[in-house]
């Protein structure tokens, strides 16, 4: 079982890392919890595409340095990585977007079930990418 964890964990971040967002789709079940620093929590897979869409034009990201943790029974898992990210398009409430690139290190916690992720929760440093991307 932890094999299949690390493989759609694994995935997961190669979808994102290629803008394949019916790629990321694919590895999360209809009923998803996402929760992401600081923010919300989006239901659904319906809720986590329009996230997708949302960051596909926001930001443009790639995860390097990718570390994947699993659990023995493949139930849950967590993976370090650090975002190389250019903010393209202003978000709401956040600061104005120059094509500013930011790096920051992050991490995210999963629960699996039936080979798919069924709650992803990301962190990262809020404040440090905010400084980033205002000196950019």
């Amino acid at each position: 079982m932890s094999a299949t964890a690390r493989a759609t964990v694994t995935a997961y971040y190669a979808a994102f890392n290629a803008g394949d967002a019916a790629g990321m789709l694919a590895a999360v079940t209809d009923d998803i919890e996402h929760r992401v620093n600081e923010g919300g929590v989006r239901l659904g897979k319906e809720k986590f595409a329009e996230f997708c869409s949302h960051m596909g034009v926001s930001y443009r990201e790639e995860l390097k340095d990718i570390v994947v943790f699993v659990n023995e029974d493949g139930t849950r898992a967590a993976a370090e990585f650090v975002v190389h990210g250019t903010y393209l398009k202003t978000d709401p409430g956040l600061p104005e977007a120059r094509g500013q690139t930011y790096i920051l290190p992050a991490g995210s916690f999963f629960d699996l079930k039936d080979g798919q992720i069924s709650r992803v929760t990301t962190f990262y440093n809020l404040n440090d990418w905010v400084a980033q991307v205002s000196n950019g």
